[in-house]
């Protein structure tokens, strides 16, 4: 006799995992937390798990990620024969309800009222390829600037004005998951100057608070990272913000060393817990 397992019994799936994402205010991860989801994972030609695609066309931070994640969902409804096009209508009807981006909300309206039409679904492709291919350029001149640093060619103070400009020029326009690994390169590297390393900390010391938390963490919890590095990064940590904040770094860093499980935090945020370790 088969049985349908319980909900707390199945195993959870990547959409599953996007989800407690969200709840942690985060940004959306792969399932083993290797790295941050980018814009690529839901290109043409890749595997994509639609419902995992409709999740994080909802409930992504990263609206590139977002709209991303709409056009491989857009493109099995535009393939549908029109006699089962009810499920997807009704997807998109609640994407263009809930999504957290605006573009995705408009995007989804945009394709329900087309009636899923491949053109439009291109257009829009080429709207967010429009944003990120000149931010990737930028990226891959920054990335040049870190050269030069390495090599001595620049000071620490002016690879940090480099740093301001370029963050500056693809703000919203380049993945935050390479963002990231472009930080998460330049702080485990041995070649970059301490005090250029330290810099840029106290530059991301002022960054929005989501951004602020993963990109902090990420240096805490690193392998092979210099232990003054470290040592700085908490001190300025302290000195700078208020205790709500220092504790939800403290929450994702625990997560991010595996000390705790995405539930145990989330349990923890939702009954209050964060603002009595704040004291």
């Amino acid at each position: 006799m088969h049985t349908t397992p319980s909900p707390e019994s199945r195993i959870p799936d990547l959409a599953d995992h996007f989800l407690a994402c969200s709840k942690l205010g985060r940004y959306l991860t792969l399932f083993d937390e290797s790295r941050f989801v980018i814009t690529d994972d839901f290109s043409r030609g890749q595997q994509v798990n639609k419902v995992a695609a409709a999740t994080a066309s909802i409930f992504s931070k990263d609206s590139l990620v977002a709209q991303a994640a709409l056009l491989p969902l857009g493109l099995a409804a535009s393939g549908r024969e029109p006699s089962r096009m009810d499920r997807y209508e009704e997807l998109f009807s609640l994407i263009e309800q809930q999504a957290l981006s605006d573009e995705v909300r408009d995007s989804a309206k945009t394709l329900l009222e087309t009636g899923f039409r491949a053109a439009r679904i291109k257009a829009i492709e080429a709207e967010l390829g429009g944003k990120i291919s000149p931010a990737r350029i930028r990226y891959r001149s920054f990335l040049d600037i870190v050269k030069q640093l390495t090599e001595k060619k620049i000071s620490a103070q002016s690879f940090r004005e480099e740093f301001v400009e370029f963050t500056h020029d693809v703000a919203g326009r380049l993945d935050f998951g390479i963002y990231s690994f472009c930080l998460d390169r330049i702080f485990s590297s041995p070649l970059v100057p301490l005090k250029a390393k330290g810099y840029l900390v106290a530059e991301i010391i002022g960054y929005p608070p989501l951004i602020r938390r993963e990109l902090i963490t990420n240096l805490i919890t690193a392998p092979a990272i210099d232990p003054e590095l470290v040592r700085f990064t908490r001190q300025s940590v302290h000195r700078e913000l208020d205790n709500i904040a220092v504790t939800e770094i403290y929450l994702l860093e625990t997560l991010k060393s595996s000390q705790m499980t995405s539930g145990e935090m989330e349990n923890m945020l939702a009954s209050g817990k964060v603002a009595a370790l704040a004291g």
